[in-house]
């Protein structure tokens, strides 16, 4: 593999009653639902030092997400100019990787149940970071 190109493998998969790009909502602000963090065996440890209020950043890969796209209505809404995908939200863009912050509500096992989450089912999940507090050394 090349210095400019690189491979990432999914740690996990979000499960949801959001089952289509539709009926999500654009952010997790907007009365996105609960969800679970399906992480997979081979990275469940870790999970180790995850408890329930914690506030997490999850990354994820849009897979429905259009690569091509470079300029989109903000929001959707055709009576805004056309804006560069970098300095929009839009899940079409080159890299579609989703930037989602949650709280952890539950930790069972290998699951996480988080909210809002505004992914929907089956969305792969990149990583998983903590929030981090003014000096925090995580």
């Amino acid at each position: 593999m090349s210095k400019t190109s690189f491979r990432i493998e999914p740690i996990g998969v979000i499960r949801s009653e959001l089952t289509s790009r539709e009926a999500a909502p654009m952010q997790g602000d907007e009365g996105a639902p609960e969800a679970w963090l399906e992480i997979a065996d081979r990275v469940a440890s870790g999970l180790a030092g995850i408890t329930v209020g914690d506030e997490l950043i999850v990354l994820t890969w849009l897979h429905l997400g259009q690569r091509d796209v470079l300029q989109v209505h903000p929001r959707g809404r055709r009576d805004k100019p056309l804006t560069g995908v970098f300095a929009t939200r839009s899940p079409d863009r080159p890299n579609p990787v989703g930037l989602h912050r949650v709280s952890v509500l539950e930790v069972a096992g290998q699951k996480l149940r988080v909210a809002p989450m505004e992914a929907i089912d089956g969305t792969p999940i990149v990583d998983i970071k903590p929030v981090l507090a003014p000096k925090d050394e995580r």
